[in-house]
């Protein structure tokens, strides 16, 4: 997978995130690992930064539910809206994870 096909298949994945529903940055990498060779958080979390304006970035979180840097305030009024489960400064991840296993 080139540079440019791994940055489309991070969009496509944070797409696919439901409503209420989120992922760590380390979780996409790792779910997008054996396909690109790839398991990178860090990199993941550039992607957004560069290139996510266009897909609910607001759905990816860091693995202990905090919020895009930056981004807080915007991330949990677009997260409450959803019906996402928050706790404290952050999502209740226990309750508001998701996996592309689970489907639609």
């Amino acid at each position: 997978m080139t540079p440019d096909e791994y940055v489309e298949a991070v969009l496509d994945l944070v797409e696919r995130i439901p409503p209420g529903r989120v992922m760590s940055y380390g979780a996409i990498a790792d779910a997008l690992a054996e396909r690109s060779g790839r398991s990178s958080a860090r990199l993941v979390g550039t992607i957004m930064a560069r290139h996510g304006g266009g897909v609910p970035w607001h759905r990816v979180v860091n693995s202990a539910g905090r919020l895009p840097p930056g981004h807080e305030r915007e991330a949990r009024a677009r997260l409450r809206a959803e019906g996402t489960p928050l706790r404290g400064a952050g999502v209740d991840m226990a309750a508001a994870v998701w996996s592309p296993e689970e489907g639609m």
